[in-house]
Order: C-alpha cells, then sequence, then structure tokens
C-alpha cells in the first residue's frame, strides 16, 4: 500500500519552480525517484531529498505541477512550505514577465501581511 499524496499547486513553469526551490535553500535533484514508506518510490521531476528518507518531489500532471510526498514521515508544515514556494514562484514569475514586456523594476517591497508590492516604469 502506497502512502504518497499529491497536492495540486498552481505552478506551471519547471525552471522557476527549480530556481524558487534553490532561492529557498534547497538542494534539488531533477527527474529521480521520491522515497516514501518502506523503501517505496515515485518519479519526480524535481526533488528534495530529506535526511529521514521521506523526500519531497515536483512532478508534471498536465498544465501545472503538482508536490508529491508521504506526508506521514516527511516532517514538514505543508501549508508553511507551499505558501514559501508560491510566494516567491508568483515573484519570479511577475519579474520575468515584468522582464519580457519592457519594464523595469523602480521600487519593491514586502507589506506587513506578506503582500509583495512591486512598482514598475517603462520609458516610452
Amino acid at each position: 500500500m502506497s502512502h504518497f499524496t499529491t497536492i495540486k499547486v498552481q505552478i506551471k513553469n519547471g525552471k522557476i519552480l527549480h530556481k524558487t526551490l534553490q532561492e529557498l535553500g534547497y538542494t534539488v535533484e531533477t527527474n529521480t525517484n521520491v522515497r516514501g514508506y518502506l523503501g517505496k518510490k515515485t518519479n519526480a521531476e524535481y526533488v528534495i531529498r530529506q535526511k529521514n528518507g521521506y523526500d519531497l518531489g515536483f512532478r508534471r500532471q498536465g498544465d501545472n505541477y503538482e508536490l508529491v510526498a508521504d506526508f506521514w514521515g516527511a516532517e514538514i508544515d505543508q501549508t508553511k512550505f507551499i505558501n514559501d514556494i508560491s510566494q516567491k514562484y508568483a515573484r519570479y514569475t511577475l519579474m520575468e514577465e515584468v522582464e519580457k514586456q519592457g519594464f523595469n523594476i523602480e521600487e519593491e517591497e514586502t507589506l506587513e501581511d506578506g503582500t509583495l508590492r512591486v512598482v514598475v516604469g517603462r520609458w516610452v
């Protein structure tokens, strides 16, 4: 019996996801197995190894990625983990889009409630 659980996340760009995980301090392996209970394994594109043998992985499912892990042994706060990744991912996605459209970042700040406020500008 498998204990792996998947959680859908609003992440579409694997390169930005990889950069996000590294920015948060995780060592990321690509295209490998996620380990779980009793040595069970499942594949994922991005994997964070944990010392206790219960890894965290992200794999593409349709247009989005999903988080896959055996959370019985993963020893993480799932909500905080996903929120941290989502916030950084959103920032990188925004910055990439701003740059593509020829804008410059004029100002950036994180508000008390965690909201990111970005002011962009462009010379015309």
